[in-house]
């Protein structure tokens, strides 16, 4: 109930809040000649959600509030010119060049660089400690540890990576082969795809692609949340459109975007991924069996 009336105060300012269990967020967005304007408002609604705590008694801590602005490398260069800073009566909040956002590391211009970073960082410390127990470990075991230690680090958020450069995952791939690696007790010159396929681990690349298909999947099959659902759009539900083949092989409408930012986001990146796969795949409607079949797919 509380989390309602915060809702529509925050709303009645012309931004989009999002609310976590222990994280709330301010969202909006504007054009580089607007961005006073969205500044004046975050700052009317910031004190208006710090009035409101009052009155309830809880108590906000602006001092752990972050501000970040998102935009291409060009705007972000505009922005330095402008007072971007968000002044409340409470704190002055300076904008930030990375955030963490439910552990995922954001960088204005999104590289995910620093996400990327991290990950690597925990995952080689955690080897490192592993590969002090190898020879006391069965193999089994070493499997068991490194899923529980490697390979949830690395696909914890993976959809986010989605439409990266080339160059991105290099980092998380190289965290996949020396964990391939301590598995299977191999060294460092030998070749690790034999090992990776004996494994069963998809590539980096092919791990994004296997999140964004089996959350389709879900979302084709109405197992998916609505605010995942009203993404992404089936051509058969298109108007003008239901008459074209693609409407008839189950395809999802890949919008039109001129802008990398616009590539990476879900409802492009999704239907693009499950507009790639066999239709006899998409077909399968158990979402155990068509995992199965779906890493099989991506591993020829």
């Amino acid at each position: 109930m509380y989390t309602e009336d915060l809702g529509e105060l925050i709303i009645d300012f012309n931004v989009l809040p999002l609310f976590f269990a222990d994280d709330s967020q301010l969202l909006a967005s504007t054009t580089p000649s607007g961005v006073a304007d969205v500044c004046r408002r975050l700052e009317r609604c910031v004190s208006a959600v710090h009035d409101w705590c009052t009155r309830l008694r809880v108590q906000l801590n602006p001092s752990n509030t972050e501000a970040i602005w998102f935009g291409t490398n060009a705007n972000l260069h505009r922005l330095a010119l402008t007072d971007v800073t968000i002044c409340s009566e409470q704190a002055t909040i300076d904008p930030s060049d990375c955030v963490r956002n439910l552990g995922v590391l954001l960088d204005s211009s999104l590289p995910m660089r620093q996400h990327i970073a991290k990950i690597a960082s925990t995952c080689f410390f955690h080897l490192r400690r592993l590969r002090k127990l190898r020879c006391v470990l069965y193999l089994e075991s070493r499997k068991w540890l490194v899923c529980a230690f490697i390979l949830t680090s690395i696909d914890y958020c993976k959809a986010v990576l989605a439409n990266l450069t080339d160059s991105a995952p290099v980092l998380l791939q190289r965290v996949l082969h020396a964990a391939a690696r301590f598995v299977a007790a191999t060294g460092n010159r030998d070749d690790i795809t034999p090992t990776l396929i004996s494994l069963h681990w998809l590539p980096v690349r092919q791990r994004i692609t296997y999140k964004l298909c089996t959350t389709m999947h879900s979302v084709y099959y109405g197992e998916a949340p609505s605010y995942i659902s009203d993404i992404v759009t089936l051509v058969t539900h298109l108007p003008g459109r239901a008459h074209l083949r693609s409407a008839k092989n189950v395809d999802y409408n890949c919008a039109r975007v001129l802008s990398g930012f616009g590539r990476r986001s879900f409802s492009v990146s999704g239907p693009d991924a499950w507009n790639s796969l066999p239709r006899q795949l998409r077909g399968i409607t158990v979402a155990s069996t068509f995992k199965r079949h779906l890493k099989s797919e991506l591993f020829l």
